[in-house]
């Protein structure tokens, strides 16, 4: 049975080198997250402060993908 990817809301706190974006969710649990295909594709601009919806995989709870703009 495939890992069970979880999603959660967050905010993003500090952009990072190599197109990473370091989220804060639930609380002060922090995870690396990177934009997926299509928010590169369609442009979206990510600040800081910018509320996002964060896909997390059951194996690893510090990184994630960043699916949109919430």
């Amino acid at each position: 049975m495939p890992d069970e990817a979880r999603r959660v809301e967050g905010i993003v706190t500090a952009q990072l080198p190599s197109g990473l974006y370091q989220v804060q969710v639930e609380g002060e649990h922090r995870v690396t997250a990177h934009p997926t295909g299509s928010v590169e594709r369609n442009f979206v601009r990510l600040l800081v402060g910018d509320r996002v919806i964060v896909e997390l995989t059951a194996r690893d709870g510090t990184r994630g993908r960043i699916l949109r703009k919430a």
